[in-house]
């Protein structure tokens, strides 16, 4: 959101479970663009971004939570479910295995703004589709989808049959199970996604979850429909992101 739409609230606290932190500082948004927020059941954002991306200089809830010594590490992990017999959660100060598969690969962040990292391809069958010669990624929470540069997103959609359509980008469910996987290579280690996982599926109809946003250069950003495959710790310590298979 914009800073130009934000006023900064007086000192007061917050709590997460049983964290309490003393002296946040919040943002009050005065004018929201857009109507998506109107009908989003959640009543703001809760960022957990680096403290030079914060409105005002106001400091981050997490760092917050670190400098008072709140927390037993400084990073935090996030699970996102997919099929809703588990709760998503994010856990500050800890990792949960239970909820992954075998070892978390560690990637260096590339920058501290955001959480990014290079990537190095993105493939079907060993042929790069996007991401040829390395880019850069951002992996976040708050964003619902996969985005990426709009040319190579248009090759995508090309390639998995969607249709524009209102809005969206409209993908025959009969194809889910003849798509192959999309695979994201991260520090040398490839992080595949299945046609059911990069294609969301509603009741009448099936979506895209490919979107294209413009940046100024080669940068994607790691969504929700990633983040759902992937339990991902956000490692405040030593500025890297661990990424591991969700325990299925």
């Amino acid at each position: 959101m914009s800073r130009n739409f934000i006023t900064i609230s007086p000192c007061s606290s917050a709590q997460v479970a049983d964290i309490q932190v003393t002296n946040q500082i919040f943002g009050l948004s005065q004018t929201e663009p857009g109507s998506f927020l109107y009908y989003s059941p959640f009543d703001g954002f809760l960022g957990l971004a680096f403290p030079s991306l914060s409105a005002s200089g106001a400091t981050p809830v997490f760092d917050n939570m670190m400098s008072e010594n709140l927390v037993s590490q400084d990073l935090f992990s996030v699970f996102m479910s997919s099929d809703g017999k588990k709760g998503s959660f994010v856990m500050f100060g800890g990792i949960d295995d239970s909820y992954f598969t075998g070892n978390l690969n560690w990637v260096p962040l590339s920058a501290e703004t955001y959480w990014q990292i290079p990537m190095d391809s993105i493939t079907v069958n060993g042929q790069a589709i996007a991401c040829s010669g390395g880019c850069q990624a951002i992996v976040d929470t708050g964003t619902s989808l996969l985005a990426g540069p709009p040319s190579a997103i248009a090759s995508i959609q090309n390639f998995i049959g969607s249709q524009y359509s209102n809005g969206q980008y409209i993908v025959n469910c009969n194809a889910i199970n003849k798509l192959p996987d999309i695979v994201f290579t991260i520090n040398g280690i490839q992080y595949p996604l299945s046609a059911s996982a990069y294609i969301r599926q509603f009741p009448s109809y099936c979506m895209s979850g490919f979107e294209n946003i413009a940046f100024q250069y080669d940068l994607w950003i790691l969504g929700d429909v990633f983040i759902r495959q992937y339990y991902s710790v956000f490692d405040r310590a030593n500025n890297q992101i661990g990424l591991a298979p969700v325990a299925k």
